[in-house]
């Protein structure tokens, strides 16, 4: 949390007209960007000649731009501070039996895997159990519709994915969205819409904030979600397609 704080367009006039140097341009275009690009002007603050959003967001001249840019969209990527190591090369997914009993949740398993496999990342997925692992994840379940995983630590990712077994009665795609969207954040990926999980979920608008992990922005993604943006979006929808979005890529491409 940003203490001590300027609101950036009321302290050199509107968007900070008249203001001269160069820090002082730069900054003023970043804010002309976030008013465009729909960011409240309450909401965009100065602390040492930095713009910030959400209180602790920071946007870098680039970042503004991009979110600017129709022809890549409006979604973005966030990824947490600790990510997969190097060493990390083949990433083992055992299902429990009890997870196998539900169908769609298995068939979902494997589309999910397909989704990393198909971008030709510095790490594979592989079902087990097998054998050659760098890493291992447990698929196991849970109750209701959606799922729950972790963070890396110590350059692993996170060793559980929970499944809700009520995602069974959704559609395959759906399945495949979730767990593509778990295995995600296994690896250190965020919310993409972290700052407002309204945007997806709907309801008040609520920042996860940095939670301990970090919310940094991944170079070349754009820093603003909309609904159906991203896989990493909050909250899912009955609509899914489990299909990657052209920033997902980018974003993967770009850590891994």
């Amino acid at each position: 949390m940003l203490k001590n704080a300027v609101v950036l367009v009321a302290s050199c006039g509107a968007l900070m007209a008249g203001c001269g140097t160069d820090v002082e341009s730069k900054n003023q275009e970043i804010v002309s960007n976030l008013v465009k690009a729909g960011f409240p002007a309450d909401d965009i603050m100065l602390v040492d000649d930095a713009v910030y959003v959400g209180r602790d967001a920071h946007v870098t001249l680039e970042a503004s731009r991009e979110m600017l840019q129709t022809d890549k969209g409006t979604q973005e990527q966030y990824r947490t501070t600790n990510l997969v190591g190097t060493g990390v090369t083949k990433i083992c997914i055992n299902p429990t039996s009890t997870f196998n009993s539900y169908s769609r949740l298995s068939q979902g398993l494997d589309l999910a895997i397909g989704n990393y496999n198909g971008l030709g990342l510095s790490f594979t997925l592989v079902r087990g159990p097998t054998t050659g692992c760098s890493a291992n994840i447990t698929a196991t379940i849970t109750s209701g519709a959606g799922g729950s995983s972790g963070f890396p630590s110590g350059g692993l990712p996170y060793g559980t994915l929970n499944i809700g077994t009520s995602l069974n009665t959704y559609s395959v795609d759906v399945n495949e969205h979730v767990i593509t969207h778990e295995i995600g954040h296994t690896i250190g990926l965020r919310h993409s819409d972290y700052y407002n999980r309204s945007i997806s979920c709907g309801g008040t608008a609520t920042n996860e904030g940095s939670s301990g992990v970090g919310a940094i922005i991944i170079n070349g993604t754009p820093a603003n979600a909309t609904v159906g943006g991203s896989i990493m979006n909050s909250c899912f929808r009955s609509t899914e397609t489990g299909e990657w979005t052209s920033t997902d890529i980018t974003a993967l491409n770009t850590l891994y």
